[in-house]
């Protein structure tokens, strides 16, 4: 079944207070309403490319994240089925690029077949790259004219601005985009993939300091997640779990002192129900922290740890009101980011792949793939990459997890 080129999907519905408000061309006549569409994605009944003339080539950047070896492994499927017999794997992110001494990987279906039965990426991945025209005169030596890129908001924005240069070159060169982040904070979409698998997996940290703090007199878990600056996966996971008490997240400031504050809380909780479970981002309260005023290889600013700041203030706190409190710290992060894609997030790695390819074939590029509206869609990556989508304090969402945890207003 093919999609048209003419075909669309409803981006938002949008209610503007006012006639003067920004937005898309108005439908209606006091211009409230206003309809943004995007394309659909899916297999076009025209292809641009001729199959035996293609090279294709798949880099996975930045972190692990659980689905990538599933988005490969669809991805060569996909490009099999068109009649590509030249696929080749990227070692190490950009780095294979420009890195003489990392030679491509020879891809087929039967080199991939069984990939997605582990985490991880079987291209490797590393964070940072070399200058766009270098990597572009690489693309060009090695007869590259498909790039499949795998990575989150700085990864995309590498991928745009090859595919720019690219143009630039008169270059019959397409570069398309498959969003990895496993925060879920990509403008526009629905999920990411491997965001289904973090929250799952949160459960069992989550599980475990519950556990350790029911089971002792005074307990305190403390489990940080993912979440530079948005706090879904941490709003997700106590949601989900029904065993957190506190929910911090980056957007939602708080305090530790006072009779508002967090440690306040906890003492009533002591008193109340003797254990308490935090469930806290890792981009959460950060200004709290001593700067450390350094990047890593991606130009991420390095953040302080804020689960073992909690737990010193903790421990602290009930220590000068003579309170026994026994506070554990448990980090999963790299246990979460290794792991094998769920269920849920291997469907969505797996037409997320398809569509990467017919997009390619389609000859789109400066695009990346995504679920909007339950439905599959090619976006503009610079309209992806702007900025973070991340959590809506006034969203019904974050209410329902704060009706769930019970905690009080921090700020």
């Amino acid at each position: 079944m093919f999609v048209h080129n003419d075909d669309r999907v409803l981006l938002k519905v949008i209610k503007y207070a006012t006639p003067s408000s920004a937005g898309a061309e108005c439908v209606d006549p006091d211009c409230n309403f206003v309809h943004q569409w995007v394309h659909r994605a899916g297999p076009r009944p025209e292809i641009y490319f001729n199959p035996n003339e293609v090279k294709a080539a798949i880099v996975t950047c930045g972190g692990l994240c659980p689905g990538l070896n599933d988005v490969i492994r669809q991805i060569v499927i996909t490009l099999e089925i068109y009649g590509v017999k030249n696929i080749v794997g990227i070692s190490y992110g950009y780095r294979g690029l420009f890195d003489e001494h990392l030679p491509e990987i020879k891809l087929s279906r039967k080199v991939v077949q069984g990939a997605h039965l582990s985490g991880g990426s079987i291209l490797g991945v590393s964070r940072g790259g070399g200058n766009v025209p270098d990597i572009v005169d690489s693309i060009q030596k090695r007869g590259i004219n498909m790039l499949f890129v795998l990575g989150g908001n700085g990864t995309h924005a590498g991928a745009n601005a090859i595919h720019n240069e690219c143009r630039k070159r008169q270059m019959k060169v397409v570069v398309v985009g498959v969003p990895k982040t496993i925060d879920n904070d990509i403008l526009l979409m629905d999920k990411t993939f491997g965001f289904d698998t973090a929250v799952e997996e949160a459960q069992r940290a989550i599980n475990a300091a519950y556990i350790e703090a029911h089971s002792a007199y005074n307990g305190i878990g403390i489990v940080k997640l993912m979440g530079r600056h948005s706090g879904f996966i941490a709003m997700h996971a106590s949601l989900a779990s029904g065993q957190i008490d506190v929910c911090l997240i980056p957007e939602v400031p708080f305090t530790l002192d006072g009779p508002d504050g967090i440690l306040r809380h906890l003492q009533n909780l002591m008193e109340s129900k003797t254990s308490a479970v935090i469930c806290v981002a890792e981009g959460a309260g950060q200004d709290l922290l001593e700067k450390i005023n350094a990047t890593d290889a991606s130009g991420n600013v390095v953040l302080g740890d804020i689960g073992v700041y909690l737990q010193h203030q903790i421990k602290k706190y009930f220590k000068g009101i003579n309170i026994t409190a026994d506070v554990k710290y448990i980090d999963p992060t790299y246990m979460i980011r290794a792991c094998r894609a769920n269920a849920s997030d291997g469907i969505l790695c797996t037409v997320l792949g398809q569509n990467a390819v017919h997009g390619a074939f389609a000859g789109f590029s400066g695009i990346t793939v995504g679920i909007c509206n339950t439905h599959y869609v090619y976006l503009p990556i610079p309209e992806v990459i702007s900025y973070a989508r991340s959590v809506d304090p006034n969203s019904r969402m974050w209410h329902r997890c704060l009706t769930s945890t019970g905690q009080p207003d921090f700020y």
